[in-house]
């Protein structure tokens, strides 16, 4: 003899599942943007010399540093002077 379920159950998995896949989905799109957003930042080239705060789409902001980092040659530390 076949279980039967309520259909007020049936109701409540249907919208437990589609509750999560809503919140999956707008995880994954705000991801999938933030990642879309630094790669073109990353893309543009630099007007300025300064470094501007940029805000992604949470209201965050970043600085991008593009300064070359000082790297050691044979044990000796090179100091760069900015002008």
């Amino acid at each position: 003899m076949p279980r039967e379920t309520s259909p007020g159950l049936k109701i409540l998995w249907i919208w437990t599942i589609g509750t999560a896949a809503v919140l999956v989905t707008s995880v994954v799109r705000t991801r999938m943007r933030d990642m879309e957003q630094f790669m073109n930042a990353e893309q543009q080239p630099q007007h300025n010399q300064q470094q501007e705060p940029q805000e992604t789409s949470s209201g965050e902001s970043i600085v991008l540093d593009d300064s070359p980092s000082p790297t050691p040659s044979d044990g000796i530390v090179e100091e760069i002077k900015s002008s």
